[in-house]
């Protein structure tokens, strides 16, 4: 099965273009993270492919056209971790990660010992055990964000989508989340496409940059190729310097105004 493959995707909110004409493709196995300024575009396209927006041109998903399959079908290919989750606060952890299997279950079929038991392991492996009896009004943030990757991760879908998935987390669970992600993408060869304002950790982890502005998608290649002095121009405002750590890979350092 094939990943991702968008072309001449576009959007409007009101009449105003936030995506135009966009070409992208995501291989299995393959990590691609989209990246630039505050409203480029990045979180449309993402809401373009989960299908929670409307749009013109073509998205297929796998072998198939995604205007073609039903919210359930849909749901069986892609697991989304939004940027701004709603999280009922009286349910507990336990309960809202399960909710992942649903478009597993058959109609009015109820969770299976394995639907819990892959529910409860998708908390275990981002270091949320202990928190799948507490109720998700009573989380802190970087809990709440830990539980909704649990839920898309229960899910158990070839097509992963994140909005800034690390939002809220210290640097240590940001690692855990993003090394999480990195070894399902490569033990289950799913897609991966994500939106991340850290350059850095976007450079570190994803085998594709996509850089979008203005609704447009401006450049598209290695981290090398992408994280350029021209390309992050950009990014209004930044003063940064693209460095090479001890193993080869991209820092992107800001720099203070001298």
């Amino acid at each position: 099965m094939s990943g991702i493959r968008m072309t001449g995707v576009a959007v409007r909110y009101n009449g105003t273009p936030a995506l135009v004409g966009a070409d992208l493709s995501v291989a299995m196995g393959e990590w691609v993270a989209l990246i630039g300024p505050n409203g480029a575009g990045k979180s449309t396209l993402l809401r373009a492919v989960a299908g929670t927006v409307p749009y013109t041109g073509e998205i297929e998903l796998g072998d198939r056209p995604a205007a073609s399959l039903s919210r359930r079908a849909r749901s069986r290919r892609v697991a989304v971790v939004p940027q701004s989750p709603v999280l009922p606060d009286e349910m507990t952890a336990g309960d809202y990660v399960l909710l992942g299997r649903t478009p597993h279950l058959g109609y009015w079929a109820s969770e299976s010992e394995h639907d819990l038991e892959v529910a409860a392991e998708a908390l275990r492996r981002l270091e949320g055990g202990e928190l799948a009896g507490r109720r998700l009004g009573r989380l802190s943030g970087g809990e709440r964000q830990r539980v909704v990757l649990a839920r898309a991760l229960a899910q158990d879908s070839p097509i992963l989508l994140l909005d800034e998935p690390t939002t809220a987390l210290d640097i240590g669970h940001q690692q855990t989340v993003l090394d999480l992600v990195q070894g399902m993408r490569r033990e289950r060869r799913i897609a991966v496409l994500s939106a991340v304002h850290d350059l850095t950790m976007a450079a570190q982890y994803a085998d594709r940059l996509v850089l979008l502005d203005g609704g447009r998608v401006v450049a598209d290649g290695s981290p090398s190729d992408v994280l350029t002095d021209r390309h992050l121009k950009r990014f209004p405002g930044a003063r940064v310097s693209v460095l090479r750590g001890p193993d080869g890979s991209l820092i992107v350092a800001p720099r203070r105004r001298t």
